[in-house]
Parts: C-alpha cells; sequence; structure tokens
C-alpha cells in the first residue's frame, strides 16, 4: 500500500527564494484563511532570519492537499549552517532545487545538491524569478543538468521534473511560456515525483532523531521520520546511543507539525514527521527511538568537520556588567552546553584557562549568529579572532583546511579580486565573464584566507560584489597571511569620548567611536592607516581661557564613526584583540588593556610565527 504521505527539503542558494515558496505552499495549502492576512517569509521565525534575510534553522511543516500529507523542511542555504541541512536529509525522500532564473546553481547549491543525491534523494528542480529582466530559463536550465553530471547522480535523478514561475507572485508552469495561474502545477509533480517513504507501518517502531526543539512543559522533544511501525502516548520505548548503551522511557507527548503550529497529536504513522517527548534529557541527535530495545542503531550521515575555532570568555572590561545580566563564567557555559544540545555543527572545550572556552564550528558566521542570540538573551561575553583548526599528517607534517571559493563580481573589479586572492594565497582555477559584465572566479583558498575577505569585497565593489565557498579538503600550510595592513588607535585613557578630542584624532584615522561613547585604556577607538596601534586620549577636554571658547567645537562636524556588525567585527580584529560583545553595544579591545603589560608580553612572545594563531 502507498502512503499518501510526501517527505521533502526545500534546498538552495541564499536569496534563491526557497523561503518565500515555502510561504506559497503554505497558501495553496489552506494554511491562511481567505480574510488572513499571509505571513511573509513565515518559516523564518528568528528574529536573526528576518533581519538578515537568511534561514538560519532548519524548520519542518506540512501542509495537505488533495487527500496526500506533504511534509516540508526548509533549510539553510549559508554554507556555514550545513550541518542543518545534512541532518534532515535522512527525514525526507526528495528534494525541491530551487534555483535561481538568471543566477543559476551557485556553490550552496552544489554543496546540498551533493548531500541530497549521495543519500538517494529524488529532486524536483523549481527554477524561480523567471519575471526577472536578466532571467534566462534555458541556460539555468542546462546548467542544472550540467551539475547533476558533475555530481553523478543517477539516471531517474538526471531526469528530475523542471517546474518554472516566481514564488513570489504564486506561479508555477511546466513550460516556461505556460499560463502563469497559481501552483497547481507544482503541487501536481510533487505528489507524481516524490516517491512515498519507504517505511513498514506492520514493523515495531524505529525512528532517527534528526532534529531536537525544546518545549516548557516537557523539555527535550525529538524529531525524525517514522521508519516503521507507530508512535502514541503512553507507548513504552527504547533509546538507542551511538556508543551502545539503551535506556527505556515511556512516550508523554507527541507532537505534529502543520502549517505554522506545532499541535499535541495522537500519534503518528509510518512515513510521517513527528516530535516525541519521553522525558530524556541527553537525548541527541543521530540517536534512534524503537519499539523494541534488540534492534540496531539506525546510521546516521556524516558531518563535515569544524574548521573554525574561537575564544568565548567573561568580560573583564571596566564596563562589565552595566548592560547584560548573564555575566559569570558559568552562564556561558550552561548557555554553550545547551547550544551543544540542538546544534550537531559545533564543539565546545574548557581551555587552560579559567572562564575561557573553546568553540569550534564550520564557520566565522555560524559562530557570530551563536554570539548574537547570547547577546540578545542578556549575556556579554568576549570573542577572539577566528582560528583555523590545524592538523598534523601522518609524517607530522601541518595542514590546515582549504575552501573553494566562488565569486561573482562586475568585471571591472577583477583585477582587484585576482591580487586580494593572490595575498591571501589564493590559487585561480577558473575565470568567466558573461556578456552581461559580471565576472565569475573560481579559486582554492586556505580557510584562514577567508577571514575577512568579505568585508574586502563589500568595500572593493561597493557592495556589488557576491562570495560563497565550500569545504574541500586538508592540504599543507600555505604559509604566512597578513589579513589586516592597517593599524589601530588605542584609548589610553578612560571616560565618555569628547568632541574636542575627536576632532584631533581624526586626522590620525578613521573612528569607530562618537562623542559620548563611553571608552576605557586598552579599547580601540579607530584605525590607524599604518602599520601598529597608536595611543590616543579620545577624552581630552578642551581648556577654555579668555581669548577661547567651546563655540568652534559646536560649528565643528565630526565624520560619523565606523560601526561594526558583529560579524564584521569578528572578521576586523587581530590575534590580540576581543570583540567585547554585550546586549547594547559592540566593541574592540586589546586582549591587555594595560599599555605597559602589552609591551611586557610583546617582548616575550618575541618573533612568535603569527600563522600558527590563525592568521
Amino acid at each position: 500500500m502507498s502512503l499518501k504521505i510526501r517527505n521533502l527539503a526545500i534546498i538552495a542558494h541564499v536569496d534563491h527564494g526557497k523561503t518565500t515558496l515555502v510561504d506559497q505552499l503554505l497558501q495553496a495549502g489552506g494554511t491562511y484563511r481567505e480574510n488572513q492576512e499571509q505571513q511573509e517569509r513565515a518559516m523564518d521565525s528568528m528574529d536573526l532570519e528576518r533581519e538578515k534575510g537568511i534561514t538560519i534553522k532548519a524548520k519542518n511543516t506540512s501542509i495537505h492537499w488533495n487527500d496526500h500529507t506533504i511534509n516540508i523542511v526548509d533549510t539553510p542555504g549559508h554554507a556555514d549552517f550545513g550541518a542543518e541541512v545534512e541532518r534532515v536529509m535522512k527525514m525526507v525522500d526528495g528534494v525541491l532545487l530551487v534555483v535561481d532564473a538568471s543566477g543559476g546553481p551557485q556553490a550552496q547549491t552544489r554543496f546540498v545538491l551533493r548531500k541530497a543525491l549521495q543519500q538517494g534523494l529524488q529532486p524536483i528542480v523549481v527554477v524561480n524569478k523567471i519575471d526577472r529582466p536578466l532571467a534566462n530559463p534555458a541556460k539555468v536550465h542546462d546548467q542544472v543538468l550540467e551539475l547533476f553530471l558533475d555530481l553523478e547522480a543517477t539516471d531517474e535523478q538526471f531526469n528530475a521534473p523542471f517546474v518554472y514561475g516566481s514564488a513570489r507572485d504564486g506561479y508555477f508552469m511546466s513550460d516556461p511560456d505556460g499560463d502563469r495561474v497559481d501552483c497547481v502545477p507544482l503541487l501536481e509533480k510533487i505528489i507524481e515525483h516524490i516517491p512515498a517513504p519507504n517505511a513498514d507501518p506492520e514493523a515495531p517502531f524505529s525512528m532517527l532523531v534528526s532534529n531536537i526543539e525544546w518545549d516548557d512543559y516537557v523539555g527535550r522533544v525529538a524529531v525524525g521520520k517514522v521508519l516503521s511501525g507507530g508512535v502514541q502516548k503512553g507507548d513504552s520505548i527504547w533509546l538507542l546511543r551511538k556508543d551502545g548503551t539503551k535506556q527505556q522511557s515511556k512516550v508523554m507527548k507527541t507532537f505534529t507539525y502543520s502549517g505554522l503550529a506545532t499541535t499535541d497529536s495522537e500519534g503518528c504513522g509510518a512515513g510521517g514527521i513527528v516530535g516525541i517527548a519521553a522525558g530524556i534529557d541527553d537525548i541527541d541527535i543521530g540517536e534512534t527511538l524503537a519499539g523494541n530495545g534488540d534492534i540496531e542503531p539506525l546510521p546516521f550521515v556524516d558531518i563535515d568537520p569544524p574548521t573554525v575555532s574561537m575564544q568565548f570568555s567573561i568580560n573583564d572590561g571596566p564596563l562589565a556588567g552595566r548592560e547584560g545580566k548573564h555575566v559569570t563564567s558559568r552562564a556561558i557555559r550552561e548557555r554553550l552546553d545547551r547550544e551543544l544540545k540542538t546544534n550537531i555543527s559545533i564543539q565546545v572545550e574548557d581551555t587552560d584557562e579559567a572562564g575561557v572556552f573553546k568553540v569550534s564550528a564550520r564557520g566565522a558566521m555560524q559562530i557570530a549568529v551563536l554570539v548574537e542570540q547570547m547577546r540578545r538573551e542578556g549575556f556579554e561575553v568576549l570573542v577572539s579572532q577566528p582560528e583555523v583548526i590545524f592538523k598534523r599528517d601522518e609524517k607530522g607534517a601541518l595542514l590546515e583546511p582549504f575552501e573553494t571559493l566562488y565569486v561573482e563580481v562586475p568585471g571591472d573589479y577583477s583585477q582587484g579580486i585576482l591580487k586580494i586572492l593572490m595575498n591571501r594565497k589564493g590559487i585561480m582555477e577558473n575565470m568567466e565573464t558573461e556578456p552581461s559584465g559580471r565576472t565569475f572566479i573560481q579559486a582554492v583558498i586556505p580557510t584562514r584566507g577567508l577571514i575577512g575577505f568579505e568585508s574586502e569585497l563589500v568595500n572593493l565593489t561597493s557592495g556589488h560584489g557576491i562570495m560563497s565557498h565550500l569545504f574541500k579538503e586538508y592540504a599543507p600550510h600555505a604559509g604566512e597571511i597578513v589579513n589586516r595592513t592597517t593599524g589601530t588607535l588605542v584609548s589610553m585613557e578612560k571616560g565618555d569620548a569628547t568632541p574636542y578630542s575627536l576632532q584631533a584624532l581624526e586626522e590620525r584615522g578613521i573612528l569607530f567611536v562618537g562623542p559620548g561613547d563611553a571608552v576605557y585604556e586598552g579599547m580601540l577607538v579607530g584605525e590607524n592607516p599604518r602599520a601598529g596601534d597608536l595611543p590616543v586620549n579620545p577624552v581630552k577636554e578642551k581648556h577654555l581661557d579668555n581669548m577661547r571658547s567651546a563655540g568652534k567645537d559646536k560649528t565643528s562636524k565630526l565624520t560619523p564613526p565606523r560601526r561594526f556588525s558583529l560579524e564584521r567585527a569578528i572578521e576586523y580584529i587581530d590575534a590580540d584583540e576581543l570583540v567585547e560583545a554585550t546586549p547594547k553595544s559592540i566593541r574592540l579591545r586589546k586582549r591587555i588593556l594595560d599599555a605597559n603589560a602589552r609591551k611586557r608580553a610583546a617582548k616575550g612572545v618575541g618573533g612568535e610565527d603569527r600563522s600558527n594563531r590563525g592568521r
């Protein structure tokens, strides 16, 4: 008997419209009443997701159409959140591959599609945004087929159906020149081409835990696809851990996901996606829930290893505790432990220094998102520059991670990009220029070379450059990379920055603070165009006499200071610097605040090779 269930993931590069597509499917499935306002980008429930316009956490929902249940998982498109994509592959039987009709397949499209094809999932290609002026559906069709060949798709996967349309305007067709009506052609393709789950309703219950959620009443909720049997409240089940140990428990609650809501349910049969609360505090992603403790644990997809680490520590600066409510090392450690329970792609280790924790992940952006979430929850934390994770080969030679980098820029900037790549030990593999003038560059670059690269790209191209990257391999160390050629203006005093002092400092470089901002000794208050640190006094007051007054200060205009986002601040700092992240402020500072202590420490390290510290 074929189950009337379809489980699919929506995968694509950043900003190709997959989350908007989910909105349209929810609309077509009757999630919104006729008089109910449709919520734009409904699946992006996190504040950060709405602000950044990207999906960070994989989420699932379902719609009901023509007597079928279609379970949909919306997945991230950014490389740093690849583990969110990888872990849901075990929950689905097919994918909607969303591709921009003008941009075509991008780097992240390749990464996620490779994972889906390796799992044997059946794709449906959605060529989105065909209403754009530069849309070229025929060309994108051929590019996708070339991508299938490159990724060694099976014959069945290569012959995937295509649909064309606009998620924003709510229509899809089997042909680019078809009638632009509604989403029905896409829904028909899903029912026809995405296979029903390969699940046995008669066998004992089994489920692979692919996600973890939290419920305030019952605690941890394990989410996954029921691979056999069924489950309901009150059932006795077994948790089969990765290390071979077992634990018996009882199902306290089951949850189903429909439309925009998570609701209590009577249970779930074979092939469906369900959340199970069984009162097991340490249940983890990749473990197996089963009705019988004697079965073999289900296999879990391998996750790409972390390649970047940063240090988290308590805020020990002069302004500590003024803005946050969670300021102790114990609170930070507990928060990191909570993150570990739902985020399988990060690792947390204690260090030799008290109150300092090493957090490793796939990329700096992923760690920056965690820091941003923490500061919004009331934490104050210091974070270091990203450092890559090195390894040794069998002969003891130093290895470091390398990435394949994809850059798209207006043709006028291509030479500047090549110069930046050369300085960062990148090796160009391919460069093409389209008739539109856009240049596509593919290169292999050490992960160290990517730290701060996006900031340079944005500055060089005035925001018109696009980049993405994929982990390639560990290879021999590429040598020292100097990511920042400028120095800094470092405050010698504590107090509030004054207009009088800042006017004088503007001649020395670019300021990071404005009048009235609180500063302290060792805080970075600006950028020095020359290499090295320059001590300055940003709190100096103007001394008045009979001949001079404060009137000039009121008429003189200061250039607005450069304000850093958390991501840009983390990219900017050097090995001897930290970012102070609090609920209200992002400050840059030296690790050692006292100038004399910094000088003594610098003499102590002598000619240390900075490349071994991540640069």
